[in-house]
């Protein structure tokens, strides 16, 4: 009975994923055409960008079928373990089979109950889940060292563009949370910081905080050069261009005016309380970004000589990439800037007339450049077109993000230090996690997980008490869930700056519903 409620969520949980996903193009193909920008016809679909690192493309490649596969495989295990539940060896083939498939051993209380009652494929479902995204966490270092030598924005070239810190708040969406490494091609680091927010409505009072910490460290003098370094907050929000309606941004209701103006005005209001607060002068810089999530296609909004963004004043990559298809790196350099150039000078009303300072310039036209390797990664690896433009995240993470963690769509992030403040972006989340899961019988994985800073006394005690609260609150918030066994939780801390990494330290990995 169990198996066979399992089969039947898989499948509807596939079928879901199939009527959510347009028709992919033919052929892995160069982007061209206005209205489905990754495809072309006739001799065009041999042409590769000539700014295109393609060498990174397949590390990144080569990475993402790794995770991917650590998730992809679990269903069929547990479809081939479950067939195996009256036999006398069992618990010996189960475990046996859960370590060569999957890598990890399965808890052995569970197998050990299945003669009661069945085998408890939801409580194991969730586990292997937890799993591993434990294993991809452990193996981060080795598996991303290929591609984390070649990202392009590393710390030496922001430093060159005046920047000491970047804090990129993206949606909490989970086809964003690859957007440092693969869509904006950022090195992770401890300079380059990402915090997901539903609607990229980021906490401002919190971000000030952020903001002011850098400083002071600046101000001490723990940064080279500090006194002629910047901090640059930077806000993605997203958008579907072939199913605008439908697979935009759910905070905003899919409404892609909506999602822009809102980051917009985050952006505005930190500059804004940071000016009151510490005077003229000491404004980070700001940068607003729109992401085509169907093509992991850029549209960058420009600054003015102010720093003051605007909605109307932009570029967009993937019109960048049909216009220089073909030609020489040095010629489509040139027009990148010519394109940069032209979006500054737009007339949209504003005070602000000046362009933007060098640094800032110098960033942009480098963020335009690096996504061309990303636009043309979905065209070679995804068909021109991701298969699935909606969503298919595997869990959520609820606290802080395991900056590990890089991949479109593996998870959705709600970034929160209580249940009560991040009740919207929780709320999203499970909003979503209703549909893909637990309205087809699969329970909702959530991993709670706080960082620590070890140099503080007693720092680790205080983030798993607080992951146990936020834990509780959440299984509160979503009663209903909890009780129909649809809502599985675990808990985990890392250190920050440090070597633990998501150790989990709630009596189990997954509660026992």
């Amino acid at each position: 009975m169990f198996d066979l409620t399992l089969r039947r969520a898989v499948k509807r949980r596939k079928a879901l994923r199939r009527k959510a996903s347009p028709v992919a193009a033919a052929t892995p193909v160069a982007a061209a055409m206005l209205d489905r920008p990754a495809r072309m016809t006739g001799r065009e679909q041999m042409c590769e960008h000539a700014l295109v690192d393609r060498d990174l493309n397949r590390l990144l490649f080569d990475y993402e079928r790794t995770v991917r596969s650590r998730f992809t495989r679990i269903v069929e295990v547990l479809k081939r373990i479950s067939t195996y539940q009256h036999d006398e060896n069992f618990i010996g083939r189960a475990r046996q089979l859960a370590r060569e498939q999957l890598g990890f051993d399965l808890p052995t209380q569970v197998l050990e109950d299945a003669w009661v009652s069945g085998l408890d494929l939801s409580t194991l479902h969730s586990r292997c889940i937890f799993s591993s995204l434990k294993l991809s966490v452990d193996n981060a270092q080795t598996e991303q060292i290929g591609w984390r030598q070649r990202l392009p924005l590393d710390e030496n070239f922001l430093r060159s563009c005046g920047y000491h810190t970047v804090d990129i708040s993206p949606c909490s969406d989970g086809r964003l949370q690859g957007v440092g490494a693969y869509v904006l091609r950022f090195l992770p680091g401890p300079n380059v910081r990402v915090k997901g927010y539903a609607g990229a409505l980021f906490n401002v009072e919190a971000n000030v905080s952020d903001w002011a910490e850098r400083e002071i460290k600046r101000l001490s003098g723990a940064m080279v050069d500090g006194d002629r370094l910047n901090f640059l907050k930077i806000a993605v929000y997203h958008f579907s261009s072939s199913s605008p309606d439908n697979h935009g941004c759910a905070a905003h209701g899919s409404n892609d005016r909506q999602a822009t103006e809102a980051a917009l005005q985050r952006l505005c209001e930190l500059r804004s309380a940071i000016d009151r607060t510490f005077g003229t002068g000491a404004v980070p810089d700001v940068l607003l970004i729109g992401v085509d999530t169907d093509l992991d296609a850029l549209r960058i909004h420009l600054p003015d000589g102010f720093g003051e963004p605007s909605a109307h004043r932009y570029f967009e990559t993937a019109q960048i990439y049909r216009d220089t298809l073909g030609l020489s790196p040095e010629a489509a350099r040139v027009h990148i800037a010519e394109t940069v150039a032209v979006a500054e000078g737009m007339d949209d009303g504003s005070q602000g007339t000046d362009r933007m300072h060098e640094g800032m310039r110098r960033l942009v036209l480098a963020l335009a450049e690096a996504n061309l390797s990303q636009i043309e990664y979905v065209i070679k690896h995804h068909t021109g077109r991701y298969k699935t433009i909606g969503h298919d995240e595997e869990y959520i993470i609820a606290g802080e993000k395991l900056r590990p963690l890089q991949l479109r769509n593996l998870f959705y992030l709600a970034h929160l230090n209580t249940m009560e403040e991040g009740a919207p972006d929780m709320d999203v989340g499970i909003d979503i996690f209703t549909k893909l899961n637990a309205a087809h019988g699969l329970p909702v994985p959530v991993l709670v997980h706080f960082e620590y800073d070890a140099r503080v006394p007693k720092s680790r005690e205080r983030a798993i008490a607080r992951g146990r609260r936020v834990r509780d609150a959440i299984k509160a918030r979503y009663s209903d869930l909890a009780a129909r066994g649809l809502l599985n939780c675990a808990i985990a801390v890392s250190e920050r700056g440090g070597d633990e990494r998501c150790t989990f330290v709630a009596d189990n990995a997954v509660d026992d519903h």
